[in-house]
């Protein structure tokens, strides 16, 4: 007799008990079979292994790593690379289906491809590819992927029928009669062997456009708006020079990082022929703006040339993804390295006087003094399974992409899906979780920011977020072109001058905060140490305040 009782599992789930007493023999698989079906049930449905998201749908491939990338095929070998926080639907709210469907229908169209698609912004539909320009802590990967669909389910595999093998049975006394030896036939007259010829001459083989691949001829700057510091340059026209093109955008962190080493390698070597090409291929709409740029190059103090690749031509043309990505081109105009991301500067710098002296330089008496990656944070080094928040961008342009490539959201407030580009009431949710950006009072979800509502009295609305990192940045921006004020608060508190950014002021009384004069990156908080799911609040009156993305870091030192 087969009998089924409840059971009581360590989560409160019932489970069902199974009796096989007075079952015969034939009721083992039937009653086993009901076993686990019965444990699957009360226990999800979903297998140990698999989380409930992926019973549901095809789980992503992983993205490939980079120094200090944002998303989407990052190389292997990019060094200093910190653990990046992607979280998973289910411990951060709805799941990335849920919030999908959360994205009205011309938008999500839009992310299909079509000319007023999300991932058609200004900055990046130029650049031939829908999804995230992705960022780690080291590299900011470039829109790369196509945000045309969302993943379908998993298709059922077909299964070929298999012809069952024929079986000839025979009698194992009997003997196979023997095959007929077949007639001899005569042996075929060899052919006459063919007088040698001449060797002919080898065609010389014409050198291969590479673009941006290494051993390929570098791809030429095009479509090119305006230089900065100097007059415009050809890379034709500079054969016989070494030629370093470095990618960049003046608001992006893993960027300026950089800039010291390139400042450094332009003062060193360049009388003994290199060149330093900052191509300026802009993240947001408003690094387009000439003026701003000139104003970065100054403040950074870039001596070396810089060009605007507004449009995105040039970086095609090298079929680059990342922020920062160097090509470094030899005397003769091949790609002999490239880097992307953060880091291996002295590798980088080995390869640069290696082409230099190919090319004639004598660099006998040129001092070489290896130059040291940043160090990571003591703290953040010594705390087991220390996590970083990603990159986090408020516009909707990248929000719903990343949610349709299912990647994991930014944000995970309704409101934030179902009212785009109008001025929506937000309210924080009592249970909130790290690595999320989240939105409280009257915000409008634009392109590429979030910006405030209203003008407001009390500083009643706020953004706010709990982080993992030592640094915090935030690009930052205006509508109107005017200054305004942001009030900083950090677990509740404001900051001191142990733990505040760079761009924070303390005032008499002791309030945190800073003043956006200008689009740009601001930094926001610089803790002594690494720190752990850490509360950030801003908060403006404002109908100004505008943010795009919020960036992190693990360096010792800032940034």
């Amino acid at each position: 007799m087969l009998q089924i009782r409840g059971l009581v599992n360590p989560k409160g789930k019932t489970l069902p008990r199974i009796s096989l007493l007075g079952a015969g023999p034939a009721w083992w698989p039937v009653a086993l079979t009901l076993l686990a079906v019965a444990i699957l049930v009360a226990c999800g449905s979903v297998p140990p292994t698999q989380t409930p998201e992926a019973a549901g749908s095809v789980q992503a491939a992983p993205a490939a790593k980079t120094d200090s990338a944002t998303s989407t095929g990052v190389p292997d070998d990019a060094s200093g690379s910190a653990p990046v926080v992607v979280p998973l639907p289910d411990k951060g709210g709805p799941s990335k289906e849920e919030l999908a469907a959360l994205i009205p229908p011309t938008v999500l169209k839009g992310a299909s491809g079509s000319e007023a698609s999300v991932g058609q912004s200004a900055t990046t539909a130029s650049a031939a590819t829908s999804t995230p320009v992705v960022e780690t802590p080291a590299a900011t990967i470039a829109p790369t992927e196509p945000a045309s669909t969302i993943q379908p389910e998993a298709a059922t595999p077909m299964v070929e029928p298999t012809t069952a093998p024929t079986v000839v049975e025979a009698a194992s006394t009997a003997t196979p009669e023997p095959e007929p030896t077949p007639e001899p036939t005569a042996t075929p007259e060899p052919a006459p062997t063919p007088e040698p010829t001449a060797t002919p001459e080898p065609t010389a083989m014409p050198r291969p456009k590479g673009g941006g691949s290494v051993g390929g001829l570098a791809a030429e700057l095009v479509g090119n708006q305006a230089w900065i510091n100097t007059d415009p340059l050809t890379i034709d026209g500079l054969q016989g020079k070494v030629v370093l093109v470095d990618f960049w955008t003046y608001t992006c962190i893993n960027c300026i990082r950089t800039l010291p080493y390139l400042k450094e390698w332009h003062a060193k070597y360049q009388d003994d022929g290199l060149v330093i090409l900052g191509v300026h291929t802009p993240e947001f709409d408003f690094e387009k703006d000439l003026d701003n740029v000139v104003k970065a190059t100054r403040d950074y103090g870039l001596e070396y040339p810089v060009v605007q690749d507004n449009d995105y031509r040039t970086w095609r043309a090298y079929a680059n993804r990342y922020w920062p990505a160097k090509y470094l081109i030899d005397h003769e105009g091949i790609v002999r390295y490239t880097h992307f991301g953060e880091g291996k500067y002295a590798e980088t710098e080995l390869k640069i006087r290696e082409l230099l002296e190919k090319a004639g330089a004598d660099l006998a008496l040129e001092r070489f003094n290896m130059p040291q990656d940043q160090s990571r944070d003591p703290t953040y080094l010594n705390t087991r399974g220390a996590r970083v928040t990603r990159e986090l961008y408020a516009g909707y342009d990248r929000g719903y992409r990343t949610v349709i490539a299912g990647r994991g959201a930014y944000v995970v407030q309704r409101e934030y899906y179902e009212h785009p580009d109008e001025v929506a009431e937000f309210a924080i949710p009592e249970e909130v979780h790290p690595h999320f950006i989240y939105f409280n009072g009257h915000w409008k979800i634009e392109a590429e920011n979030a910006r405030h509502g209203r003008e407001s009295s009390n500083y009643e609305d706020y953004l706010e977020l709990y982080y993992s990192a030592r640094s915090v940045n935030a690009v930052l921006t205006s509508e109107s072109g005017e200054p305004y004020k942001v009030v900083v608060t950090s677990n509740g508190e404001y900051l001191t001058e142990e733990n505040k950014g760079a761009d924070v002021m303390i005032g008499e009384d002791g309030e945190s905060y800073l003043w956006v004069t200008k689009p740009d990156m601001y930094r926001i908080v610089e803790n002594p140490a690494y720190v752990q799911e850490t509360h950030l609040r801003m908060a403006s009156d404002s109908k100004d305040f505008g943010l795009f993305a919020f960036t992190f870091g693990v360096y010792d030192g800032g940034a």
